[in-house]
C-alpha cells in the first residue's frame, strides 16, 4: 500500500489541457465514497474521487502510539449485512476483518453506583434489576398489544407503549446514546430504527417478529450477516486505506478545494482547484457523500425550497476520549463496554473497552478505554476546556470504572466532532422526499452518505454497493 499517496498525493492523471471525462465523479473519500468507487471500477466504470482533506477515510482515523491502537472516530461496526463481509473478502489479504472477542460480548448499563449487565433474553429480562416489576410484566404482554398507527411516532413513545418507562430509561435511552448520541423523544422509529419499526408493522410485535425472523431460511449469502462487532486488523483506518489502494491513486485526488458542479450537455461539468492547478472535467454521473451542511454550496443549482429540507438536518456533537492505562488486568474489564442512561446524569454517554473487544489494542498489562461525551442532550460539554474534560474523565475512572490506585494513566487524547451523528427525527420524511425529487430532476446525480439509509458503517457500505450497481445497470 502506497502510504505517500494515502497521505499527500493529488493526482490529475489522464488530463488533456486539464479537461477530461469520467463515467462517475464521487465527492468525498470516506467509507461511502471509496466503496462506491471500488464497486464502480469492478463494473468497468471510469471513476474519480475528489477529497478536500489530505487523507482518505473521512471520520475513520486510527492512531498507533507506543503499542496502543485507538480511534478518533468510529470504534466498531456491525456485520449487519452481507456487503460488509464481501467487501473484506474482496480486499483480502491487504485488509483483514477483526471480529469482537467472544469473551467481551457483555453489554453493561449504569444504574445507581455501578454497571449492570444488559439482559440478552427473556429470562434475564425478567430477573434484571434494570427494569421495574410492572414493566417486566409488560414485556410478557408485549406480543399481545396492538401495533402503532403513527408513522412519525418517536422511539420513546413506541417503547413506552409496548415495553414501559423503565425499559425506555435503562435499555432504549442508553442504546440510542451509543448509536445516535440522540434523544429518544425526538428520534423517529421508522427512520432511526427501521428494523424495529418493521417488526411491529409486519408481525404486530417485537417478540413475535424476532421469533419469526429467526426461523426463516437463510441463504449462504444471508449467513454472512453474522451481527458480529467488527473492526480491521491494525485499526479501522486499515479499511479505507485498503479500498483507496485498490481504487488506485490515479482515480483519487486529495487536497481538492473550491469544487464547482453544474449540469452540462446532459451530464455534469466539475471544476476544482488542487495545490498545483485548476482542473475541469466532465462526467455522466455525480455521487455526493458529504454532510448535509455542505450540500447547499456544493450544489448551487438546486432550488432553496428543496435544499432547505436537507440543510436543516441536525447533527449530535460528540467528544471522544481515548484513555490508556498501565498496570491493569484486562480480565477485570472484559466487556464490550458500558452505556449510561440520561436519567443517571453522569455527563458520560458511554465507555467502550476496545482492548477487551479486539486483540492487540493495548500492550501487556495495559487497557484502552474510549469515553464518549456530549450528544444531543449534553452538547455544551464540548465547550469545556481540555483541562476540565480530562479532569472529568479521571474522576469517572475512579467513580465508574473503579480503577485501582496502582494503575497509571498513560494518556488521555481528546477528539471533538461538531457534526458527529445525523439525527433521523420528524423532518426525515421531508428530507428523503427532497432527495428523491432532486435526483429525479437531475439525471445522474446521487445524494449519498449518512443523510439517508442509516448511519452505521454497514449502512454506508451497503448504500455504496447499491448505488454502484444502479449506475452500472443504467449503461
Amino acid at each position: 500500500m502506497n502510504e505517500e499517496f494515502i497521505k499527500n498525493e493529488t493526482s490529475t492523471s489522464n488530463t488533456d489541457n486539464n479537461k477530461f471525462a469520467r463515467d462517475v465523479v464521487v465527492i468525498g473519500a470516506g467509507i461511502t465514497g471509496l466503496t462506491t468507487a471500488f464497486n464502480l471500477l469492478k463494473g468497468d466504470k471510469t471513476v474519480l474521487v475528489l477529497e478536500k482533506d489530505s487523507r482518505v477515510g473521512g471520520q475513520i482515523k486510527t492512531y498507533n502510539d507506543k503499542g496502543f491502537i485507538y480511534e478518533s472516530g468510529p470504534n466498531t461496526g456491525v456485520i449487519s449485512n452481507p456487503e460488509v463481509a464481501e467487501l473484506f473478502e474482496a480486499l483480502a489479504p491487504e485488509c483483514k476483518i477483526q471480529t469482537g472477542n467472544k469473551k467481551a460480548k457483555k453489554r453493561l448499563i449504569w444504574k445507581g453506583a455501578n454497571f449492570k449487565p444488559l439482559p440478552s433474553g427473556i429470562i434475564s429480562g425478567l430477573t434484571t434489576p434494570l427494569f421495574s416489576f410492572s414493566d417486566k410484566m409488560r414485556i410478557l404482554g408485549e406480543p399481545f398489544r396492538k401495533k402503532g398507527i403513527n408513522p412519525n411516532e418517536s422511539i420513546a413513545d413506541m417503547v413506552r407503549r409496548r415495553m414501559g418507562e423503565s425499559y425506555l430509561d435503562y435499555a432504549c435511552d442508553p442504546f440510542l446514546s451509543g448509536v445516535y448520541a440522540g434523544n429518544p423523544e425526538t428520534l423517529v422509529t421508522k427512520y432511526a430504527l427501521p428494523k424495529l419499526y418493521n417488526l411491529e408493522q409486519n408481525y404486530g410485535s417485537f417478540i413475535k417478529g424476532s421469533f419469526a425472523l429467526s426461523g426463516k431460511h437463510k441463504t449462504e449469502r444471508d449467513k454472512k450477516a453474522t451481527k458480529d462487532i467488527f473492526s480491521a486488523e491494525g485499526g479501522l483506518e486499515t479499511l479505507p486505506k485498503a479500498i483507496a489502494s485498490a481504487v488506485g491513486k490515479d482515480n483519487i485526488s486529495l487536497n481538492v478545494k473550491d469544487i464547482n458542479i453544474e449540469p452540462y450537455n446532459g451530464g455534469w461539468r466539475i471544476r476544482y482547484n488542487t495545490p498545483e492547478e485548476v482542473v475541469e472535467i466532465t462526467a455522466a454521473n455525480i455521487v455526493t457523500t458529504v454532510g448535509a451542511y455542505e450540500l447547499k454550496n456544493l450544489l448551487p443549482f438546486v432550488e432553496n425550497e428543496q435544499m432547505k429540507y436537507i440543510s436543516s438536518l441536525e447533527y449530535a456533537p460528540v467528544l471522544q476520549a481515548a484513555v490508556g492505562l498501565s498496570f491493569i488486568d484486562q480480565n477485570d474489564y472484559m466487556a464490550f463496554g458500558g452505556l449510561v442512561p440520561s436519567i443517571e446524569k453522569r455527563n458520560v454517554l458511554g465507555i467502550l473497552y476496545p482492548s477487551a473487544c479486539f486483540d492487540g489494542r493495548a500492550p501487556e498489562d495495559c487497557v484502552l478505554f474510549s469515553f464518549f461525551l456530549g450528544g444531543k442532550k449534553n452538547h455544551t460539554l464540548l465547550e469545556m476546556s481540555d483541562e476540565n474534560i480530562r479532569a472529568l474523565i479521571e474522576k469517572n475512572l475512579d467513580t465508574m470504572l473503579y480503577i485501582p490506585d496502582t494503575a497509571s494513566v498513560k494518556f488521555i487524547k481528546l477528539f471533538r466532532h461538531k457534526y458527529a451523528i445525523p439525527q433521523y427525527e420528524a423532518s426525515t420524511k421531508e428530507r428523503l422526499e427532497a432527495i428523491e425529487s432532486i435526483q429525479k430532476n437531475f439525471n445522474g446525480l446521487f445524494l449519498a452518505g449518512n443523510i439517508r439509509d442509516g448511519i452505521g458503517m454497514a449502512d454506508r457500505i451497503k448504500q455504496a454497493t447499491n448505488i454502484a450497481k444502479e449506475i452500472i445497470s443504467r449503461s
